[in-house]
């Protein structure tokens, strides 16, 4: 693995987990236990229902951080691809230079005489 690569990754990483941190306060916040009058008489059920909801919560964000995982990994592909052709597109326009400069330098030559 190249240095550049391992930049990209510590780079992915670090927004991966910035991200996750954000979903971890959002579902948080949003999903604070509410009151409601079955919770009152019965505290096994809404401790599995708190227990249910953040095993959810916790599905929910897990999956949100695959997905976001595959798109980087897509992204970080496309990159490659479009730098390799660049790299090609720019070695073809430096093979067409080298081959015109000779007709360059024989034209100028011609019209100097």
């Amino acid at each position: 693995m190249n240095p550049e690569t391992q930049y990209e990754d510590s780079v992915s990483i670090m927004v991966l987990e910035n991200i996750k941190n954000k979903l971890l306060h959002a579902f948080r916040t949003t999903a604070e236990p509410r009151a409601s009058p079955e919770s009152s008489t019965d505290p096994f059920s809404s401790s599995r229902s708190l227990q249910a909801n953040e095993e959810l919560r916790r599905a929910k964000i897990d999956g949100a951080i695959s997905w976001l995982r595959s798109e980087l990994l897509e992204m970080r592909s496309q990159d490659r691809q479009l730098a390799q052709t660049l790299l090609g597109l720019n070695t073809e326009i430096q093979r067409l230079r080298r081959e015109s400069d000779p007709v360059l330098l024989d034209s100028n030559s011609t019209d100097q005489h």
